[in-house]
C-alpha cells in the first residue's frame, strides 16, 4: 500500500482544503496503479472493468485540472 503526504490547509471557517494538484495526482496515481493491475489474472476484477474506471478517475483530473486553470485565468474584478 502506498502512502501520499497529502498537506490540508485549514480555513477561518474551520473547513479543511486540500490542494487541486494533490487531488489530481492522486486520482492519476490510482488510476495508473488500476491499469497496470489490469493485465493481472485475478478472476474478482474484470479488465475491461478495471480499465473504464481507470480511465474515469483520469478523465476526473483532467477536468478538476481544466476548471483550476479556467478559474485561474478569469481576470481579476476591478
Amino acid at each position: 500500500m502506498r502512502s501520499f503526504p497529502i498537506p490540508l490547509i485549514p480555513t477561518e471557517e474551520g473547513d479543511l482544503l486540500i490542494p487541486a494538484e494533490q487531488v489530481t495526482g492522486l486520482l492519476r496515481s490510482v488510476a495508473a496503479d488500476w491499469a497496470s493491475a489490469a493485465g493481472f489474472d485475478i478472476p474478482e476484477a474484470d479488465p475491461e472493468t478495471v480499465l473504464a474506471m481507470a480511465e474515469a478517475l483520469t478523465q476526473l483530473a483532467d477536468q478538476i485540472d481544466a476548471e483550476c486553470i479556467a478559474c485561474a485565468s478569469r481576470p481579476e474584478a476591478s
